[in-house]
């Protein structure tokens, strides 16, 4: 589709334009500009200056868990709508008051939210940057979307494609002509950072609006929405039709077991299964077996919980015993994620399933709140996966191949995603990265993608997690430097990085790590192959 360069329409009593990357324009709504993009109306505008802000984010995709202090900046926010959507929609900004590094950066959300609040902007500020959110017109509950449907059987469609995609263009235009305003000259480069949904949000910018960002990081990336949503309810499906809820120490063993047969396939066992690929543990050859819960009470693998470990690992399989999509790596935390239960007083097990998947498909597939998705059949399931994909591939997928208008452009982008993760199938993402590969034999010119072993889902787990992705990003936009591997920490979730860090790399895909010996805490030990 055509974008639409933003306009800028000046306040009666603005201040001109400043040419000095170190001066800005005052930060009140009286002298910043209003922005304008094409398609929607500007309400309201409010700017105010913050100094001596802190806080503490924790680590999510880039961004590494720091405690922020002393920042200085001007906070715009820009509420907006689209004629005859009957939507609103906020878009903040923060402005370095100083320190501004000439660039400007996009953020993503998460689960059903457009925007991060201050998770990412903040540390974005840190490092000098101008950086902007969006809520993208809805509550950003990660819940359930209250704001799915206008009534019942009707979707709200605004608001969807406002989450799906037209929202990130706007707060992109909007953040970029802010930060063209106050400080009187444009960004040089424009970045966009997201995981999870955020990388989902990366991978619809490449494609949709190629010419918005010189650097995309999609991390993680919920690709494949209309099909991937759905096959995460796949395990919680099985066990509501064989009536059987493995209790969360029963799914832990399961994983150990797998951890016991394939850990070592790299060469070293050091608590991450590195060649998932090569992993073929299947758990119904451990059933009868005997397993401690807690360490001391003796319990056995039963044969239903196989079948929905097995489920798991597999993803959905048809009645004609095809595969609707990918499962899970054998090292994904079960519990934690798409196969999690919850153990009652009484000792009763019960479901306790992934709530953006269940919404998905009562609020958007069958429009109906009061739906019951734990009373469907196999054939409903694929009924659900199907109209999933009919109904919305062209509102939210994420799969289109062809980035060559992204490449011509002069963008580059870089995908990670974690072989353990418990939420996304990091197969997805290989599967899209082959595809890109199959339209672009350069796509590596433009676009890498890396597999990360025992990194769970945009968080650190058992295995190094990639620090300093964005300056890797930033050194191949700016200065043609493309990273054919990523330095790794053992990294916490709120304490930043460890003294005894195993900086073993990881490779562009289609590499891997390999153990050639010696200390497997050294990247020496390890060589891309």
């Amino acid at each position: 589709m055509a974008i639409k360069l933003m306009s800028f329409v000046l306040a009666a009593n603005s201040l001109p334009l400043v040419a000095s990357l170190g001066t800005s324009l005052p930060c009140s709504s009286a002298s910043i500009p209003f922005p304008s993009v094409f398609g929607t109306k500007v309400i309201n505008v409010t700017a105010v200056e913050v100094r001596n802000y802190s806080t503490t984010v924790h680590t999510s995709g880039a961004v590494l868990a720091a405690n922020l202090t002393n920042l200085n900046f001007c906070s715009v926010n820009v509420t907006y709508t689209h004629a005859g959507w009957n939507d609103l929609i906020t878009v903040t900004t923060w402005l370095p008051l100083d320190g501004w590094n000439g660039r400007f950066q996009g953020t993503g959300g998460g689960g059903w939210a457009t925007g991060s609040d201050t998770e990412y902007i903040a540390p974005a500020v840190a490092k000098g940057y101008s950086a902007a959110t969006t809520n993208g017109g809805h509550n950003n509950s990660l819940v359930h979307p209250d704001w799915a449907l206008t009534s019942p059987g009707n979707v709200n469609y605004f608001l969807l494609q406002d989450f799906a995609s037209v929202a990130l263009s706007d707060m992109t235009l909007i953040g970029q002509a802010l930060t063209a305003s106050f400080y009187g000259r444009p960004a040089t480069h424009s970045y966009w950072n997201g995981c999870s949904t955020g990388g989902r949000q990366g991978l619809m910018l490449a494609q949709r609006y190629p010419d918005l960002y010189d650097g995309i990081l999609a991390l993680a990336p919920a690709i494949n929405w209309d099909s991937f949503i759905v096959a995460e309810y796949w395990a919680q499906h099985v066990m509501n039709r064989i009536d059987y809820y493995p209790p969360d120490c029963e799914l832990e063993a399961f994983t150990s077991a797998a951890m016991v047969a394939c850990d070592g396939l790299d060469g070293v066992v050091d608590g991450v299964i590195t060649n998932e690929n090569a992993c073929g543990f299947d758990p119904r050859t451990v059933v009868g077996q005997s397993f401690f819960c807690n360490g001391t009470v003796p319990m056995q693998f039963t044969a239903a919980g196989a079948e929905v470990v097995l489920a798991a690992w597999t993803g959905p399989v048809d009645a004609s015993g095809k595969k609707q999509w990918y499962g899970l790596n054998r090292d994904a935390n079960l519990t934690a994620g798409l196969v999690a239960t919850t153990t009652q007083r009484n000792g009763t097990v019960t479901s306790a399933p992934f709530s953006i998947a269940t919404d998905w498909i009562k609020y958007f597939i069958e429009k109906d709140e009061s739906f019951n998705v734990a009373n469907i059949s196999d054939a409903e399931y694929f009924r659900i996966l199907h109209e999933s994909r009919n109904q919305y591939a062209g509102i939210i997928d994420t799969s289109d191949p062809d980035l060559s208008l992204f490449n011509a452009h002069g963008g580059k982008m870089i995908t990670w995603h974690g072989l353990a993760d418990r939420l996304i199938f990091p197969n997805g993402s290989v599967n899209y990265y082959e595809r890109v590969s199959a339209q672009s034999p350069n796509a590596p010119d433009f676009y890498r993608f890396f597999e990360v072993p025992g990194t769970t889902h945009c968080a650190p787990g058992p295995g190094p997690y990639p620090v300093d992705v964005l300056e890797s990003l930033v050194a191949w936009v700016e200065h043609g430097q493309a990273p054919d591997a990523l330095a790794t920490g053992n990294v916490t979730l709120n304490g930043g990085r460890l003294s005894h860090a195993s900086l073993r790399n990881v490779c562009a895909w289609p590499k891997t790590q390999r153990y050639v010996g010696d200390d497997p805490e050294s990247k020496e030990s390890f060589v891309c192959v």
